[in-house]
């Protein structure tokens, strides 16, 4: 008889409660296809478990724009990486809740999804595994995961969205770095100039430009190569070191001596949007970064041979100076930074 009650009161206590805890979900949440250009390299092997799909991407760009990620609630990841400038900032290092300074200049977020590392020092492999670390560092959002699921998980907004996405309202650490990921896997960047001329759309390159084009491929393809402008290889190519005792460059992430200072090749697409220049903003402008390398940069015995066989320098004329900075211009794509 006890047992029976209790099944009853179970049964009543279920019809009480809200319709719309109880009804069943339709997940109808389609993925998205990728435009990746023909010239770009592949993706990376984990875009293949967490492809883009309609609601994760709407809900990652929500959490990309929540402040409620940081400790105080006044950062987010778009604080610093602002689609102005190609998902960087203008700031020499970047700066976090009550203005800390961090560790790094603020790299750029564009065509991720093709990415073999992330960050200057490629200490992440799995763009998944990025948000928790700008999120519990002390420079940056000083918070933890937990603390920002208990401050969204009673909005009803992210309640509708985490089960467009994920077919129910849990909100769990995985489901919040899946969706960001995702969002920013989105974020390709591949309609500037250069690409058009490139698909022969019926545009040309100034004289200035194609001379630009010329030195470049001439004195600086060795590094910034491939349809993503960047070899993606790690190199002390002899810029002023940071004088922070807590950078050693990928020596980091390896422990290896060789790889003291070694930093990943930035991209230089949207390269425009994107100063000042460096692991750390140590060059304000593009011709302060050729300058430096037309005077001779500091020695190192790691320096990347290319510099070490050119008596540590890649010696460049004015007029070329001028001309790469009018082709790498030729690299802004003004529909992805929204100009």
């Amino acid at each position: 008889m006890k047992r029976l009650l209790f099944i009853v009161s179970i049964l009543l206590f279920l019809s009480c409660t809200g319709e719309d805890t109880l009804a069943p979900v339709p997940h109808d949440n389609p993925e998205i296809a990728l435009r990746i250009p023909d010239s770009f390299p592949p993706l990376n092997s984990f875009v293949d478990r967490n492809r883009p799909t309609k609601y994760g991407v709407e809900l990652g760009e929500k959490l990309f724009h929540e402040k409620k990620f940081s400790g105080n609630n006044t950062i987010s990841c778009a604080s610093c990486h602002r689609q102005s400038n190609a998902f960087a900032d203008n700031e020499v290092r970047a700066k976090g809740i009550y203005g800390r300074v961090g560790l790094r200049n603020t790299p750029p977020i564009q065509n991720m999804a093709f990415m073999k590392f992330y960050n200057w020092d490629g200490n992440i492999l799995q763009l998944e595994k990025q948000p928790l670390v700008p999120i519990i560092t002390h420079e940056e959002m000083n918070s933890s995961i937990l603390e920002v699921i208990g401050k969204i998980k009673t909005e009803q907004e992210y309640l509708v969205l985490f089960r467009k996405a994920f077919g129910d309202e849990e909100i769990t650490p995985d489901r919040i770095y899946r969706s960001l990921a995702q969002y920013q896997y989105t974020l390709i960047s591949a309609n500037s100039k250069y690409d058009k001329v490139k698909r022969k759309e019926g545009t040309a390159f100034s004289e200035s430009e194609a001379r630009g084009y010329r030195a470049f491929k001439a004195k600086c393809a060795g590094c910034h190569n491939t349809a993503l402008f960047t070899d993606q290889s790690f190199r002390n190519v002899g810029f002023p070191a940071n004088p922070s005792s807590e950078e050693a460059g990928r020596a980091r992430v390896t422990g290896l001596r060789e790889d003291l200072m070694r930093f990943r090749v930035p991209s230089l697409r949207n390269a425009e949007y994107t100063a000042p220049y460096g692991s750390f903003g140590q060059f304000p402008t593009l011709k302060a970064v050729l300058d430096y390398f037309d005077e001779g940069v500091v020695y190192a015995d790691n320096l990347d041979p290319i510099l070490k066989e050119n008596g540590n320098r890649i010696p460049m004329s004015e007029q070329e100076k001028l001309d790469i900075i009018d082709f790498i211009r030729t690299l802004s794509d003004e529909a992805f930074v929204g100009r």
